[in-house]
């Protein structure tokens, strides 16, 4: 059986969480985060605070959003994503699991904060957990970035700290 490339398995984890871990033969889990998604996403009326959402209805998609079940889906997504990313074929960098970490917390953050109006603008439980992604990632590769530094380091001997 061929493996599924990292891409494939992160870009079809992005489009529901579960698939990459199909591709990947991980059928368990694979079923086991499609039914998480399923559960929060149906509990949190998710689906409908996205259509309203896109649709500028910024108040009404926090009026329906069940924020006591939103709040799982952040780490539970990127957790898939990362878990098909791993599983895929390809090298796994080291440390690689920090930017997923730090964007689920930085969306989780962004969520918890989205009644908040920024600027005299109401992004809502959509856009603002969106946009909170971004630095997310960024300081998670950031801070990836300076743990190899400091990891890699070797002391006067010679051999890696």
């Amino acid at each position: 059986m061929n493996k599924t490339h990292k891409l494939e398995a992160i870009l079809w984890s992005i489009a529901f969480p579960g698939f990459g871990q199909l591709l990947n033969g991980h059928l368990l889990k694979g079923v086991l985060f499609i039914l998480l998604e399923f559960i929060i996403n149906v509990n949190s009326l998710f689906n409908q605070a996205i259509m309203f959402s896109f649709l500028g209805k910024i108040n009404d998609a926090a009026r329906v959003v069940d924020y006591q079940w939103l709040m799982f889906y952040p780490c539970v997504y990127m957790f898939a994503m990362y878990d098909a990313y791993k599983y895929a074929e390809g090298k796994n960098p080291r440390l690689s699991f920090v930017p997923f970490a730090f964007g689920a917390y930085f969306v989780t953050v962004g969520l918890m904060y989205s009644p908040k109006i920024f600027f005299g603008i109401s992004f809502g439980p959509i856009w603002l957990p969106i946009l909170s992604l971004i630095p997310g990632l960024g300081i998670g590769f950031i801070i990836r970035y300076i743990l190899i530094k400091i990891t890699s380091k070797t002391n006067y001997r010679g051999r890696p700290s």
